[in-house]
């Protein structure tokens, strides 16, 4: 009986040491799994940090070309408040795609008064042209009408 006794618990200590083995590799492999998971959290962390740092990067030039195609250096525009005006306009922008939007809105204006202008300056020109002849034809006019009476006062003496 004891023989049989010291067989159980010989088998009993080593179902236990399977169980503690099983466990054991249960636990390293949960811990590699953690791992795996800590390091592709990092690392998409500190991809979100970068494209974060970028897109600010981003953001500030292009807020730096959306001031400089509006004019904002001081000496362009007429007054300080319409500075601090579109400086308050560009700081409510908070993405990249807003800044985007809004340059192409700029730019879209900016070409749309580019053109208004140079259709105001051909007209001018054509204006400038036809009183230029109006007044060339004018003066042919009185011109001819001058001699024409200076050649009658000669006649008429």
């Amino acid at each position: 009986m004891s023989q049989d006794l010291t067989t159980q618990w010989l088998n009993e200590i080593q179902s236990l040491r399977d169980q503690v083995a099983a466990i054991e590799r249960d636990r390293d492999a949960a811990w590699e799994s953690a791992q795996k998971w800590r390091k592709l959290y990092n690392t998409e962390a500190e991809q979100r940090r970068t494209d974060t740092q970028l897109s600010q990067q981003a953001i500030a030039s292009l807020k730096a070309e959306l001031q400089k195609l509006q004019g904002l250096d001081t000496g362009a525009l007429p007054d300080a408040t319409a500075v601090t005006a579109i400086q308050q306009e560009i700081a409510q922008l908070e993405s990249v795609e807003e800044l985007k939007s809004k340059l192409l809105t700029v730019i879209q204006e900016r070409d749309r008064l580019l053109q208004a202008l140079k259709t105001e300056q051909d007209n001018h020109a054509q204006t400038r042209n036809n009183l230029t002849t109006a007044l060339g034809d004018a003066i042919d006019g009185w011109t001819r009408e001058r001699v024409a009476l200076e050649q009658e006062a000669q006649h008429t003496h």
